[in-house]
């Protein structure tokens, strides 16, 4: 087999078809990079899930003067209650550490949340309630703790932060499934773009695949050069959507890592290389399959 006529055969269909060509690199680059980003969303997702859930925890709110909750009374938790409380708690099968937050460190907690400038010039300290934050040993199993604690004396409300993070994962999980699927209808839209551009190539060129199969060409010989055309456009667009992978690594994923303050949890460089080796796969694959399908049906050999 001649490598200079393959290779003279694909830069002249990729030279004749150079339109059709960029449009297929342009789809590839675009579909493997929402498939790559979806697929890095869920390793984030997964990651963020493994950090926060093993520090989510449930938060007793003890009643306080002021407090407009039924149950209370408009009566502050007394010592005894709170150290029963307490005592109830360590008790509890499940509950791993418990921390007693009075109302001097629940206000130096509030400041340094970065709460706005006005809020803080209007907070007290005695504004703060008092509260025990309870880690668990298993965090998906809080709901017993909660109905053993909700409704005792000196409580006013009951929260498990599982609950609140989880809407947020809940969130994220919709919109990695949501740029999935538009990768996927995007990969499919590339298979069907390369087998347009091949066939278009293999039409173009049927004077000179006829005399090569009357001279006795074989099927892998003279299909090789159109395949080759769909490779080279897999290639270049899985190159592209490295870099728009990289891109999003450094500007979206490091930035959220960051803003959450779970730089435990960030996701890596190895995952990413994971995610660039897999799209680029999955691109030269794509072209590769569409290329011979395309051939099969429409090159007359």
């Amino acid at each position: 087999m001649r490598a200079n006529f393959i290779f003279s055969e694909v830069w002249i269909g990729l030279r004749r078809n150079l339109t059709m060509t960029i449009a297929v690199v342009i789809t590839v680059a675009v579909g493997m990079a929402m498939l790559g980003v979806g697929l890095m969303i869920n390793a984030q997702v997964s990651l963020l899930k493994g950090y926060w859930y093993d520090r989510v925890e449930i938060n007793v709110f003890l009643c306080s003067q002021d407090t407009a909750i039924q149950a209370c009374g408009g009566k502050a938790a007394t010592p005894a209650q709170i150290k029963a409380l307490e005592a109830q708690i360590r008790g509890l099968p499940g509950v791993k550490e418990v921390y007693f937050e009075d109302q001097a460190t629940a206000f130096k907690n509030f400041q340094e949340s970065g709460a706005s400038k006005t809020l803080l010039d209007v907070t007290k300290v005695e504004d703060m309630p008092q509260s025990f934050r309870i880690k668990l040993v298993d965090p998906n199993n809080y709901q017993p703790v909660m109905q053993a604690i909700q409704g005792q004396r000196g409580v006013a409300q009951v929260t498990n932060q599982k609950e609140l993070v989880g809407k947020f994962f809940d969130m994220l999980d919709k919109i990695s499934n949501f740029a999935l699927a538009v990768a996927i209808i995007l990969v499919l839209a590339a298979a069907l773009l390369i087998g347009n551009t091949v066939r278009l190539s293999a039409f173009n060129r049927r004077r000179e695949t006829g005399i090569m199969r009357l001279v006795g060409a074989s099927n892998l010989y003279i299909q090789l050069p159109f395949v080759m055309e769909g490779v080279i456009a897999g290639l270049i667009g899985g190159v592209f959507a490295a870099v728009i992978l990289i891109a999003t690594k450094v500007m979206l994923f490091e930035e959220l890592a960051g803003y959450f303050g779970s730089g435990g949890a960030q996701l890596g460089w190895d995952t990413v290389a994971q995610v660039i080796t897999f799209t680029m796969i999955i691109g030269v694959v794509i072209c590769v399959l569409a290329s011979f399908v395309t051939l099969r049906r429409y090159l007359r050999v």
